[in-house]
């Protein structure tokens, strides 16, 4: 799923908005290299400039780009870009529309199209196609139309849009009492042992990286939402493994967090440290190896396969189902390969 990134209240429109509290571990650094840390797509001039501008606040006083930041330190970023939620453009964008009536659509969405408006992307996203398309859409409770649900820019896949406020709401409350039906296939790093398991922990955002999400457990699951991700094995390919994941909530990147909690991270998310070798050989014929997996597969290998709800107006059951994507199949193909031959060696 998509990022939301807080929006301050009772500023100018005119401003885009970054809120963060400092971790009480931060140990003292440069509020201008902090900040590279936490706003995705913001370059260091466009931090210092804001700077300049006695636009970035700290505990309510502006300070320049060399303050170094403190544990509890509250930080506010204003940037001279108007929130997206003033931007949204229809564009004709071509949409891979799996099925449609009149109260809902299920497009079938490519990696690399982010799905709403957001920092650093205002236009040729999904919100941007459909809104092109359709008038009136219904807005969902954080205001974005037409959604029930995310998927992450690079994740391929299923998507279920609301029509009308009815759609909205029936498919909404599916959601939350996860009755959707949700499958995603993912390949990730090493061998699972389990032919099958749960993932169980609250997720929130990271401490000390912001554009990442973790795990808290125990005394920290406070800091998190409650998460479930059920997973099987579907093929073992010695230092990578093609997994079933099944969703039983939403949250933010949830399959990638999971699947590094339990230390099998998403093949090539770079994010979350998948664009390394983490399992394998030391050999240099392995590393052109992956690195060659990398370039057909330039994004986490994670595609939303399977997408199931009630109608909201007949009441029947309807699953969807899409093809693993050439790139994440071209990608398994050359595993395939690497893994038999290493088998018949």
């Amino acid at each position: 799923m998509d990022d939301y990134t807080p929006q301050l209240p009772d500023e100018d429109d005119l401003f885009e908005h970054h809120a963060f509290t400092v971790d009480k571990g931060q140990t003292p650094l440069r509020i201008d290299k902090y900040l590279m840390n936490f706003i995705e797509n913001a370059t260091r001039n466009k931090i210092q400039d804001a700077a300049k501008d006695g636009s970035i606040y700290v505990n309510g006083t502006p300070v320049k780009s060399n303050y170094k930041v403190k544990p509890n330190d509250n930080i506010r970023v204003l940037f001279a870009h108007p929130p997206h939620e003033n931007l949204l453009v229809g564009e004709d964008i071509p949409l891979d529309v799996v099925y449609e009536d009149d109260a809902l659509l299920v497009v079938n969405k490519p990696a690399g199209m982010v799905v709403h408006p957001g920092h650093g992307n205002y236009s040729g996203t999904l919100i941007n196609g459909l809104i092109h398309r359709f008038e009136n859409l219904p807005n969902n409770s954080s205001e974005r139309p037409g959604l029930v649900h995310r998927i992450d820019k690079d994740t391929s896949g299923l998507l279920v849009i609301a029509k009308t406020e009815e759609a909205m709401a029936h498919l909404s409350l599916q959601f939350a009492k996860k009755t959707s039906e949700r499958e995603y296939v993912a390949l990730v790093w090493g061998n699972v042992a389990e032919d099958e398991g749960t993932v169980e922990g609250n997720i929130g955002r990271h401490p000390k990286n912001r554009l990442q999400n973790t795990v808290f457990l125990d005394d920290e699951a406070e800091k998190g939402k409650p998460a479930v991700t059920h997973y099987k094995v579907i093929e073992r390919l010695g230092y990578v493994t093609l997994l079933s994941c099944k969703l039983e909530t939403g949250r933010t990147h949830q399959i990638r967090v999971h699947m590094k909690h339990i230390g099998h991270t998403l093949f090539n998310d770079e994010r979350y440290g998948g664009d390394k070798i983490l399992k394998g050989t030391t050999f240099t014929k392995y590393k052109q190896f992956v690195d060659n997996c990398f370039k057909v597969l330039p994004r986490q290998a994670l595609h939303a396969k399977t997408l199931g709800f009630v109608h909201p107006t007949t009441q029947e059951f309807m699953r969807f189902d899409s093809p693993v994507p050439e790139d994440i199949e071209a990608c398994i193909e050359k595993w395939r390969g690497y893994s038999k031959a290493q088998r018949e060696e």
